[in-house]
Parts: C-alpha cells; structure tokens; sequence
C-alpha cells in the first residue's frame, strides 16, 4: 500500500488515455469527509481514495472547526445513542493509530424542567441518573438548579473532542494509508459516464475520475446536490455562534476537566449547552444551540448577534451566578454554521436518479453530527464501496431516519413520527 498522498497519486489505476481512477472520491474535507476517506483508505481492499476541499485544509468558514465540541449519549431519540457509542470506539481506535488524543472524557450533565418529555427521554436512553445534592455536591456547587428542575449525570460516553486537531488526526490518518488529499479545489459538477464510472468536474477545469463519490460538503451541500441530481435537500445553513465567558476570580478551577467538572445541556427555553474550562484556561464555553439562516457563500461574520449572546447571559446568571461573569459578554465570540434540517436529524443516503448507488451524501448534521464522525464517516465509506453498511447494523445504528425519501410528501421528516 502506498504510504504518501504522491505515491497513492502515482499507483493510482490507469484507464484510457493515462488518465488517474480513483475507488472513491470525497468531495468535501471537513470532519465527515475526512473520516470517509480514512475508513475508506483503510479497507481490506486498499481503496485508492482521493480528499478533495474548495478551501483551505482546516479552514475556518465552515463547521467543523474551533476548540471543541461535546460527545454526549443522551439523546431524546433512541436511534442515536447506538451510534455515539459506535463512535466513541471509533474515536478511541483512530487515537490509537494516531498516537495521540483529540478526545478528553469528563461527566455529562441534562438539566431542565422535570416533565420536559425530551429530557426524561434523554435520561432514560442515555442512562443517565438523577443528580442529587448530598452525592454531588461539585455540581451543586456551581450550578444553582431551579426550582422544578431535574438534573441528570451520567459518566459514560461524555467528553471534549478537540474539534480542528480531530479533522487534521482523520487527514493525516487518510493520507498515512496512500488517500490522495488536495484542497483550493473546488468541485462543480459530478456526472456518470456511459461506461459507469463518475467523473468529478472543477472550477479549475480539471476533472477526477472513479467508481464512487461522497459528498460532504457541511452547508454547501444544498448548493452541490442540486446543480449535480436535480435533488432538493431541505439542509438550511445557520450561522451560529460559539462563545467563551470569563469564570469568577477564585473560580477557575472549578470548571476545569481536572476538576470533574462536566459537558452539559439544559433543555429549557433558550437551548444551552457548554463544556469545561479547557481550550482557553480562565474561560468557559458556554452557546445556544441555534443561529440565523445565512448563505454560507455570503456570511456578513457577526460577532455581536445579541440574540445568541443575551439569552445566553441570562440563563448563566439564574443557573451559574457565582462562577460566570457575564458582564461586558463573552470575551471570545467565534462565528460557526449549522446545517439544519427541519427534523435535526442527519441526512445519510444515496443520492439515486441516474447515479443509483454509486454517489452517498452525508449532509445536515444539524449542530450536533461532530460526535459521532468517525461513525458517519464509515457508514458513509461502506455505503460507498459496498452499497450497505454493515458496521451500522453490526452496531444496532438504524439508518433509515437518516434516508432522503423521509421529506417526500412530509417537510417535518421525522418530527411526525418522534414523539419527543
């Protein structure tokens, strides 16, 4: 097996006229492609796997960049907490072969009002247990529940992942197995020829040939399938924000990691969600999950959207009073994209028409698809290179909430059918 992206590029199979064919090419190189081209580079079968990026490798314009993201298994839905755990083994084996750690495990704590039905799902399939003061007097230290409420720890599958380190690991992982990984290359058209095979054309004018594409483009996945099938995906970019908040002098170390303190979500109105002081000693993350729908071509790059920051403020002074400072607001804001469907739920499935099985998308993470990764991007591999993915059912990881077809006749998807 070839063992630098160059020697995958020069053993790459001729067809006619010279001309380089890939097993697999992945058009998009953020964390769910670059996880794609490693598990698919990684076969049995020594796949020759091309990495293709519009923008710089590790840019920061579109979603799976910054300091960290939260891994989590409480999930209202029962379909995800099998492939979280999926994906934690897969963190921890991709670790292994890296050499080093992008992923920290701590405690995760749900907060929110006791009969929030997507709370109590949430404990209950995550296996989550009730918090309680004398037990865990740490978190009641720093967390003032309010009245009504219910808090919920759990200590498995919760942790930090470095987000950007994460994406280089799976690149460098990718190329280490002889994947080719090219960025400044912009794809704007895939097409099937008479002969079956796929050819990836680009703004440069140079096109890449094939047997298999995935497409995982983040936010730019609209845009793409719709000039390449004619397909409608109903994936909305936001433009979000992740912000970082001073702790209290005196109070540093008790939101750290080495302290125990924990990943959390609180299910109230706004939706809040934070991680330990890590990244930025002194600091603490703490969003709201949302955003404003934006064009991810034509971002204006707001720092100041107060209606993510303000909600924000609010809720750390009812619920972390004594070791969050909010005055003056965040002290660092960094602009990120969700790629929302209207059900939140990922979008994992052959694009069909003309190209049946031999083009996957894997698109509408929704804010939370980073965890789960390594998972996807082996779905998404297998998908590829083998028209199932045996991994999925091996790990009880039900694939059809995530097919297209769900939309048809149905805007909300899977909002009918949960009832949560």
């Amino acid at each position: 097996m070839a063992t630098t992206a160059t020697a995958a590029a020069e053993s790459a199979g001729d067809g006619e006229d010279g001309v380089f064919f890939y097993d697999v090419i992945v058009v998009g190189a953020g964390v769910m492609g670059s996880c794609a081209a490693y598990y698919a580079s990684s076969s049995a079968a020594a796949a020759r796997v091309l990495l293709l990026e519009r923008h710089d490798l590790l840019h920061h314009l579109g979603s799976s960049h910054g300091e960290s993201r939260a891994i989590r298994a409480t999930y209202p839905q029962p379909y995800y907490p099998p492939m979280v755990r999926l994906a934690w083994r897969l963190w921890v084996a991709a670790e292994r072969d890296a050499g080093y750690r992008v992923l920290t495990p701590t405690p995760h704590l749900d907060m929110g009002p006791r009969d929030d039905a997507a709370l109590l799902a949430a404990i209950e399939n995550g296996g989550a247990y009730e918090a309680e003061a004398e037990a865990d007097r740490a978190l009641f230290g720093v967390f003032r529940v309010p009245e009504g409420w219910t808090a919920a720890m759990t200590s498995e599958f919760g942790g930090v992942i470095r987000a950007t380190k994460a994406v280089a690991m799976f690149q460098s992982l990718a190329a280490k197995n002889g994947a080719v990984v090219r960025d400044r290359t912009e794809v704007v058209d895939i097409a099937k020829q008479g002969d079956g095979s796929i050819v990836v054309k680009t703004s440069s004018g140079e096109d890449f040939h094939g047997a298999k594409c995935i497409i995982t483009v983040g936010a730019w996945a609209s845009k793409l399938v719709k000039s390449v099938v004619g397909v409608d995906l109903p994936v909305q970019p936001l433009e979000t924000l992740l912000a970082y908040w001073k702790a209290k002098p005196g109070r540093e170390h008790e939101l750290t990691v080495e302290a125990g303190f924990p990943t959390f979500g609180s299910y109230a109105n706004p939706i809040v969600y934070g991680t330990p002081s890590m990244e930025f000693p002194g600091l603490i993350k703490v969003a709201m999950h949302g955003g404003s729908p934006c064009d991810p071509d034509r971002r204006d790059w707001r720092s100041d959207n107060g209606n993510l920051v303000e909600p924000v403020a609010r809720w750390i002074d009812e619920v972390m009073p004594d070791h969050v400072d909010t005055a003056g607001g965040p002290v660092i804001r960094q602009s990120c994209m969700y790629s929302m469907t209207p059900d939140e739920d990922f979008i994992i499935d052959f694009v069909g028409g003309g190209f049946g099985k031999d083009v996957v998308v894997g698109a509408g993470f929704s804010g939370h698809g980073f965890k789960m990764a390594p998972a996807v991007g082996r779905i998404l591999a297998e998908m590829a290179m083998d028209g199932e993915a045996r991994t999925a059912a091996e790990a009880s990881v039900e694939l059809r909430y995530f097919r297209i077809g769900r939309f048809e006749g149905n805007l909300m998807g899977n909002l009918v059918e949960n009832k949560v």
